[in-house]
């Protein structure tokens, strides 16, 4: 394999990103009038989707790698969008039809840090861990700390 080869892989997988980026910030001028090109708007659907996309694969590995550590049954639910709920249910050892307090508006956001509490307990972790996924930036990390820390 050459150097071009080598370099080619890491610089395409950070100038991808770069350009997306360049490419919305017009969507992003403040200004009387737009001059955004639908092209602009297109780049700019496709870089938050693509970071949608990440988070979701971010947040699909960590709970199944949590999962796995808990020796949870069918850790693979972690990629299915409701079936990964049930799976963090079961490894907080909370009952399935708690399922159910996730669509009521208010009581979802104590029954998320009572959840992750339990997830926390459940890898040995401290349980106030579960209360930083209302911190906004850090709560992002919380299921990445809870799979891979030891």
């Amino acid at each position: 394999m050459n150097i071009s080869m080598k370099l080619h892989s890491p610089v395409k997988w950070v100038a991808l990103p770069a350009v997306t980026l360049f490419i919305a910030s017009g969507a992003f001028a403040q200004g009387y009038r737009s001059h955004a090109s639908p092209a602009m708007a297109g780049g700019t659907f496709i870089f938050f989707l693509l970071v949608v996309v990440a988070v979701y694969v971010y947040t699909a590995l960590a709970v199944q790698t949590i999962a796995e550590k808990t020796n949870t049954e069918n850790p693979w639910l972690a990629w299915i969008p409701i079936a990964n709920i049930i799976l963090l249910l079961n490894i907080a050892k909370k009952p399935v039809w708690w399922i159910v307090l996730f669509l009521i508006p208010l009581v979802n956001i104590i029954i998320v840090i009572m959840v992750w509490m339990a997830v926390a307990e459940a890898r040995g972790k401290p349980n106030w861990v579960g209360i930083l996924t209302l911190v906004p930036l850090v709560g992002m990390l919380v299921p990445g700390y809870l799979a891979w820390a030891d």
